[in-house]
């Protein structure tokens, strides 16, 4: 019964989203069944003779799972239904959405303890009584304040959004940027000598008057303390020169330049040309990290709409993907993290001046745009830079480590099956947003380290899981592993072990795959 109930709560909550997003979009192909998230029944197949089930376990398997992507009619009727909001950015505080306060447990996380999460089992129970307490106040700069705007909720949208929220898989919260070892905020541990020498390194060779681009991609690999991220970053993308009297010129004029496509191009999402690339946008935009509050916030979803949308008519030749929403998360938080010293999570961003707000949108559009540049080919008709990435990446497993590559074959998992979602988004679902942005201090001090380089780290948190991999023996405990492999926990120390191995596997294996270098 208790089965049978699972399977019917699935069918029934088609909105709730998975962890792999398939690609939409009429220029787009449908994706193989089989790389889309699934939910297996309770009951695992049983594999007392693989021979003879070789042929059907993958359908056998399918067939006791539903797709949680999917998108019903309903949804696309209230779509439609809805005016197009207007162009216009928030200036004074807003109140808490709805939406926000299933997230406000992690208000309650404590900043002096690393990577401290809350349990799931406890925010099943608490779930209920938080959201009745988060109705009555909202966050700003990390302090409880009571809010003034709760009278003017609509009854019925309100109880329509925590029916919806009711139906969201219950996960732990994820810190998002604090608790990182480089980060001297408050609560957290003072700098160490080395980690203030690296401090007056970076901020030696950004003061200079041409910045040593090689020199500070030399500094960088190997983490970027969090100060100078922001300027770093912009540095290393290409946004900024390495001429420091430039430097303002160039913000000024591509800020300005941006805001410039958002009045030339945004009235335009609602025309019937690209009144679906909206309409897919809309509708991801709020499954981007759903548990961390900020990207709840309606102001930060207003951002990311128009980043994404004012990219995709820019890029005719790929348009909107399903992936793409999460690529501009590490950028907006670590330029937002110039304006706030702790607890990101739950800052309201609407508490900003106005013009920092466009800064900051304006700067996400540019670098993620400059990142894109190197991997478009993920994202144009069918894929074809994911799908040799993917062939790249099995080719080199299966000479780095036979015996998991021999495992997958026997058990018949394709590496597509897992591997799509980390070429997809840059193993942004495998692991926590402050590991991604470590992760990504890494990637623009390499050469080509988005295109190129994230293969062999790929490759080396693969291995990273042999033990584990090897004890799975059925293709469903295999699959199930692959996507909900356990990094809630990791942080700089585990991503630094990572990017070394990867760093080794890169010169072990230079001359592999052959068919994967430019």
């Amino acid at each position: 019964m208790a089965t049978e109930n699972r399977i019917n709560f699935w069918r029934r909550n088609a909105k709730v989203p998975g962890s792999v997003q398939p690609v939409y979009g009429a220029q787009h192909p449908p994706l193989d069944p089989r790389l889309r998230r699934t939910y297996p029944k309770d009951t695992k197949p049983k594999f007392n003779n693989l021979k003879s089930k070789k042929a059907s376990s993958f359908h056998e398997f399918a067939r006791s799972t539903n797709d949680a992507w999917d998108i019903d009619e309903e949804e696309d009727e209230d779509f439609l239904g809805l005016p197009a909001p207007t162009l216009s950015l928030p200036s004074g505080l807003h109140s808490t959405s709805s939406q926000n306060q299933q997230h406000n447990q992690a208000a309650d996380t404590d900043t002096g303890v690393s990577h401290r999460l809350a349990a799931p089992s406890m925010e099943a129970q608490n779930f209920q009584d938080v959201q009745e307490e988060d109705a009555e106040c909202e966050h700003v700069n990390g302090k409880v304040v009571k809010s003034s705007s709760d009278a003017h909720l609509n009854a019925s949208s309100v109880h329509s959004t925590l029916q919806k929220q009711q139906s969201l898989p219950v996960r732990p919260i994820i810190p998002l940027v604090a608790r990182m070892s480089d980060q001297n905020a408050s609560g957290a541990p003072p700098m160490t000598v080395r980690e203030k020498s690296r401090l007056d390194k970076f901020k030696q060779l950004l003061a200079s008057p041409n910045t040593d681009l090689e020199e500070l991609r030399k500094h960088s690999w190997s983490g970027i303390p969090r100060e100078v991220r922001p300027i770093t970053w912009r540095l290393l993308s290409g946004y900024l020169p390495a001429n420091k009297e430039r430097r303002e010129l160039v913000l000024k004029r591509k800020r300005e330049e941006y805001f410039g496509f958002i009045e030339q191009y945004y009235h335009s999402r609602t025309d019937e040309h690209y009144k679906d690339t909206y309409r897919q946008i809309h509708i991801d935009i709020p499954r981007t990290n759903p548990l961390i509050p900020l990207f709840q916030q309606p102001v930060v979803q207003e951002v990311f709409e128009r980043i994404l949308f004012i990219w995709a008519i820019r890029h005719p030749a790929s348009g909107y993907v399903q992936g793409i929403n999460d690529l501009v998360t590490p950028f907006f938080v670590v330029f937002l993290s110039e304006f706030v010293t702790e607890d990101v999570e739950n800052f309201e961003v609407a508490a900003l001046p106005l013009d920092t707000q466009r800064n900051i949108e304006a700067d996400s559009f540019w670098c993620m745009s400059k990142l894109l540049d190197g991997i478009q080919d993920n994202y144009t008709f069918a894929q074809p830079g994911i799908q040799n990435k993917v062939k790249a990446l099995e080719e080199l497993v299966s000479r780095i480590d036979e015996d998991i590559h021999n495992h997958f074959k026997r058990y018949e998992v394709e590496y597509l099956q897992f591997a799509f979602r980390w070429m997809n988004n840059l193993l942004m679902r495998e692991l926590p947003l402050r590991c991604t942005i470590r992760l990504w201090d890494t990637y623009q001090a390499e050469a080509e380290g988005f295109s190129h380089f994230h293969l062999y780290v790929c490759s080396a948190f693969l291995i990273e899981w042999r033990k584990e991999i090897l004890s799975m023996v059925d293709f469903q405990g295999l699959l199930m592993l692959l996507q909900n492999l356990p990094t809630i926990h990791w942080g700089n120390e585990e991503v630094g072990l990572l990017l070394a191995e990867a760093y080794r596997l890169k010169y072990m294996f230079a001359d592999a795959p052959s068919h994967y270098k430019r």
